[in-house]
């Protein structure tokens, strides 16, 4: 099986690598434009860059499988503060399934330079006092001490996107 990756980010194509590995893939990464905000404010963002990732990734390539990866920020009805949300979308050509990551509140003093303008990656990084967070460990890692990290919150939305095409219970 041969899938594209909408992304060079290393973190997102280890986390299709590791998600597919049992059905041993050959993955291309593939750098594309999202066509929505640096930083998505909303699912609909989110969602609507990872389909656009996925789209373009197999329109460049030759894959069997085109994959898109997105992260965001979200103010989810019922549950306080900003959200940081992960969604993948995978597209065979015909048809586009989607499935989400894990969600996490992100504290206020993040929340606040977000909504000043800043992009998560580069307020997580100073406030870590790193560079390049987003292609290592994530917000995700960095918040749950480990529990969780970038790749493994990306893998789980993978896998919830690519699932529906290997079940066999959808169309």
């Amino acid at each position: 099986m041969h899938v594209a990756v909408g992304s060079t980010n290393p973190v997102k194509v280890e986390a299709v690598e590791r998600t597919l590995e049992r059905y041993d893939p050959s993955v291309e990464s593939v750098a594309v434009d999202s066509g929505v905000p640096e930083q998505p404010w909303s699912i609909e963002e989110t969602v609507t860059g990872a389909e656009n990732r996925a789209r373009a990734s197999l329109t460049e390539t030759d894959a069997d499988y085109g994959i898109g990866l997105e992260g965001g920020v979200a103010r989810l009805e019922g549950v306080p503060g900003l959200s940081l949300i992960m969604w993948a979308a995978v597209t065979d050509g015909r048809r586009t399934e989607r499935g989400a990551g894990p969600t996490l509140r992100l504290p206020d003093e993040v929340a606040d330079r977000l909504e000043n303008g800043a992009e998560l990656g580069p307020v997580m990084d100073d406030l870590l006092g790193t560079d390049g967070v987003a292609e290592s460990q994530g917000a995700a890692g960095a918040l749950t001490e480990g529990l969780t990290d970038r790749t493994r919150a990306l893998s789980e939305a993978v896998a919830c996107a690519f699932g529906p095409f290997r079940s066999g219970y959808y169309d």
